[in-house]
């Protein structure tokens, strides 16, 4: 196994709000709480002590959702120690995607598993328990009814499909799972894949049971406690935030300021509504426009869903939790928090981005030295990396670069022979103008030189669109099934063995 990391900001695909953040830039400072530092996590747990979290319910309601899962002898001692004060959470989420969706699904819950092992190593006197929790109350069925697989498109499109995705009823379900079969293998790898997903949608009632069994059966081993916030009991807690929001309208001013703030320097990500709570029903996700009274939030707090600025809240209410670990856009809108986190007095969690990773094949890799690029090459423009081969491969020098020198030698030489600033705005546009035709000229020149390298052109083609399908890094469109098939188990493991969620760098893997 060989393994590359590489510098997020050579990627060319994190915003500067992340580059900033993994730089520690002050500017992202009133935005958080501390960086995610080993040594900060200290600060961190001393602050969330004194938060009074409902370990006994928490508890109770784990022990009651995952009743119907085999729990790993490591996930059952997890749940027990939440009872302890010096027991604190690591958690990421996620929608509960058809066969797991995108393969970041699973990189991060590895980062989620690795990050609480690393805190226990560190921390001896505490105990870190990684949860996984599912956004069941999501609504956007089309964002997790299919997967990219082998270049086809498996699609699930049941008749309901207006309601939290998480309690979706399977229908049609036989259909989908045919189609996941007829591209596979006949063989072992294969056989288990289809007999997970089959026993997670035939046995299970709901997309959201189906998803808890998923990720029980991969990750149960290494102590993953799931959770759904979908539940009553645990909404009681909310009570309070839900009023205030839907009520009062008492969180807005808190969560705009912040937002406004960020976006000074910084793209915000999530809209602020002046309320930031759905109606929910089994067919239904609604924004709210209708007052509604205390005591109807009171008798149904499980009526209402928060939507993306108050989850965040809502989990930290509930949960003894110190890290939240997300990917580039679950930073960027937890970071609008930071003031509303202030005002409800409630402990901002450490945010960890997520590990990123591309995983290489033998093949690729053998393509992209035969092509004489190096792996840091492969994050660069397609027209640029066809333009270095054709300068790099060619015995006439198709490169005007010194040419263009010269000229702009001559033509700095012309404007100090004049301090008329009209004269010198004139010969600045002539050079302009004469640059741009000799960089057309070069265009030209490549493009005839591309021609001889046909094949070579289209090589780098294809590479960039396995590594890039739909121009996309791959672990947003790529499912974890593409990369398992060699051995399941150790896919995982080798995942989980090269995977530092504090070391902030992009991965690649050659698998």
């Amino acid at each position: 196994m060989t393994v590359f990391n590489i510098p997020y900001k050579d990627v060319n695909r994190f915003s500067r709000l992340i580059i900033d953040y993994i730089e520690k830039d002050k500017k992202i400072k009133p935005f958080i709480n501390h960086f995610p530092d080993i040594d900060n996590f200290e600060k961190q747990i001393d602050e969330k002590k004194s938060h009074q979290i409902d370990r006994l319910l928490l508890i109770d309601v784990l022990d009651s959702q995952n009743t119907n899962l085999v729990l790993s002898n490591s996930s059952i001692k997890n749940i027990e120690l939440l009872a302890q004060e010096n027991t604190f959470t690591v958690t990421t989420g996620h929608q509960v995607c058809l066969f797991t969706g995108p393969v970041y699904f699973i990189y991060k819950i590895i980062s989620a598993i690795n990050l609480a092992e690393k805190l226990k190593d560190k921390y001896i006197d505490c105990h870190f328990v990684p949860i996984f929790w599912m956004a069941s109350e999501d609504h956007d069925f089309k964002e997790i009814n299919h997967i990219n697989l082998f270049g086809e498109k498996i699609e699930w499109n049941p008749e309901n499909q207006g309601g939290p995705v998480g309690r979706m009823c399977f229908s049609d379900i036989d259909v989908v799972l045919n189609e996941l079969k007829s591209l596979l293998p006949e063989d072992d790898s294969s056989n288990k894949i289809i007999k997970l997903f089959e026993k997670a949608y035939l046995n299970n009632s709901t997309l959201a049971n189906a998803t808890r069994y998923i990720v029980n059966e991969i990750f149960g081993r290494y102590g993953v406690v799931i959770i759904d916030g979908d539940d009553k009991r645990l909404k009681n807690k909310l009570i309070p935030v839900i009023k205030k929001d839907i009520i009062h309208k008492g969180l807005y001013d808190a969560i705009n300021k912040c937002t406004t703030s960020l976006a000074i320097n910084y793209h915000a990500q999530a809209h602020v509504r002046e309320i930031n709570f759905f109606k929910l029903s089994d067919s239904n996700r609604n924004l709210i426009n209708n007052i509604f009274s205390e005591k109807q939030i009171e008798n149904n707090p499980d009526a209402f869903s928060p939507n993306v600025l108050i989850r965040p809240i809502y989990q930290e209410l509930i949960l003894p939790n110190i890290a939240m670990v997300g990917g580039a856009a679950e930073i960027a809108y937890w970071m609008q928090l930071k003031t509303v986190f202030n005002q409800e007095k409630l402990p901002f969690p450490i945010l960890v981005l997520r590990n990123s990773v591309m995983i290489l094949s033998k093949n690729q890799v053998e393509r992209v030295d035969t092509l004489g690029f190096n792996i840091t090459d492969i994050f660069k423009d397609k027209d640029v990396l066809k333009k270095e081969y054709v300068v790099n491969n060619n015995s006439n020098d198709v490169s005007i670069y010194d040419e263009k020198k010269s000229i702009e030698k001559a033509y700095n030489s012309v404007l100090n022979k004049t301090n008329d600033v009209g004269l010198k705005r004139n010969i600045l546009a002539q050079l302009k103008k004469h640059l741009n035709s000799l960089d057309s000229i070069e265009s030209k020149l490549i493009r005839l030189e591309k021609e001889k390298h046909k094949v070579q052109m289209n090589q780098i083609s294809k590479l960039k669109n396995q590594l890039f399908p739909k121009n996309m890094l791959q672990e947003r469109h790529d499912n974890l099934i593409s990369f398992s098939l060699k051995d399941d188990d150790n896919f995982i493991e080798i995942l989980k063995d090269n995977l530092n969620p504090l070391d902030s760098n992009f991965v690649v893997l050659l698998y």
